[in-house]
């Protein structure tokens, strides 16, 4: 009997659209280099790799998330016990939407996620650095 998705990714995007802040880029842009702010970028290595980055985000693979937020996981990472404002971001703005959700759920605020993502933000001429050559 084959598997019946009760919840698509459409009603999951809906429902993080309605619960997460959402900036634009133009609005990403003006918070970008403040101490204050935490941009994070979920995407893979590879994307990274290919399209570049974010000047001054911090990496978090969308895979660890849940792990490195949670004081309690042995993979917890400081930066999210910080007092700050984390802004998240993807590729396109699915993932971190429902990252941001996911993170706000698990008690990390404020959080908020760039419309678009990393290709709204290239798009639009902000500041985009080359990734670190990988190691061989």
């Amino acid at each position: 009997m084959p598997q019946v998705i009760t919840k698509g990714y459409k009603a999951l995007l809906a429902e993080a659209g309605q619960a997460v802040e959402t900036l634009s880029v133009e609005e990403a842009r003006a918070l970008h280099g403040r101490d204050d702010v935490v941009f994070v970028d979920l995407r893979d290595p590879r994307e990274l790799e290919r399209e570049g980055r974010m000047p001054g985000a911090f990496h978090c693979p969308r895979g660890m998330l849940e792990f490195w937020i949670d004081p309690e996981s042995p993979y917890a990472k400081p930066v999210f016990q910080e007092d700050k404002r984390f802004v998240f971001f993807c590729a396109g703005g699915w993932r971190s939407a429902l990252a941001a959700r996911t993170a706000q759920e698990m008690g990390l605020k404020p959080v908020a996620h760039i419309d678009g993502g990393f290709g709204a933000w290239k798009k639009a001429g902000a500041a985009v650095e080359a990734a670190p050559a990988a190691k061989a």
